[in-house]
């Protein structure tokens, strides 16, 4: 089974790598190394992933934004302001279920992809970056398939398709967007603009979106 979770603890409990992370011109990529959640917002999850797992903390991230966005009247503007939400409800749309390991996987995939991708969307990763980055990771206790997986991701250039190809239902276009924006700051024009295109991208409406920034602590697109 693709072990995200592994790939998310090991990323983000690595003292070497968010000590590297907080100094130096090379901190944006060092961020990623020290952890695809390590946005503003992605801190803020950190608990929630080690309480829920990756993939259900995610679920709950977008799930909570979902039902809010599509509470009647609908929602006025939200306000930036992280809010309490409980893991993606399990025989929900938002999880696979447990007996289904083949989706588990695709959904943890596709939820690493899109961090990835959202963490190359300012450019800020060369070649030398990438370097040190597989240095640090091979050393990290991943098995095999799942450092093959996040080195192949690091080192294919941004496929926005790649990523809106992982979400095969509308639930799962809303964790895919969910992933991408506690990935990063989402403060940059570059990564706005990611953001803006990948929504677009995966079909999802401006209420969705405006509340998921606000349930994640996010600064809006706007």
């Amino acid at each position: 089974m693709f072990d995200v979770n592994g790939i998310l603890n090991a990323l983000t409990n690595d003292p070497n790598t968010r000590k590297t992370a907080a100094v130096g011109a090379g901190a944006g990529a060092a961020g990623l190394a020290a952890g695809l959640l390590m946005g503003k917002s992605g801190r803020k999850m950190l608990g929630k992933t080690a309480k829920y797992g990756a993939v259900a903390a995610i679920g709950g991230l977008a799930y909570h934004a979902w039902s809010k966005s599509r509470q009647t009247p609908a929602p006025t503007a939200p306000v930036p302001q992280s809010a309490e939400y409980e893991a993606a409800p399990e025989q929900s749309a938002f999880l696979p279920p447990p007996t289904d390991e083949a989706a588990q996987d695709d959904l943890g995939k596709a939820l690493v992809r899109a961090m990835i991708a959202a963490a190359k969307a300012d450019g800020k990763i060369d070649a030398t970056e990438k370097e040190q980055i597989f240095a640090r990771l091979n050393d990290m206790p991943l098995d095999a398939d799942a450092k093959a997986f996040v080195f192949d991701e690091l080192s294919a250039p941004l496929d926005i398709d790649k990523v809106v190809s992982g979400a095969k239902t509308p639930e799962q276009a809303a964790e895919v967007y969910a992933a991408s924006l506690v990935a990063i700051e989402a403060d940059t024009a570059a990564e706005k603009a990611y953001l803006q295109m990948l929504a677009a991208r995966l079909g999802l409406d401006e209420a969705f979106v405006s509340e998921v920034h606000a349930s994640a602590g996010a600064a809006p697109l706007a």
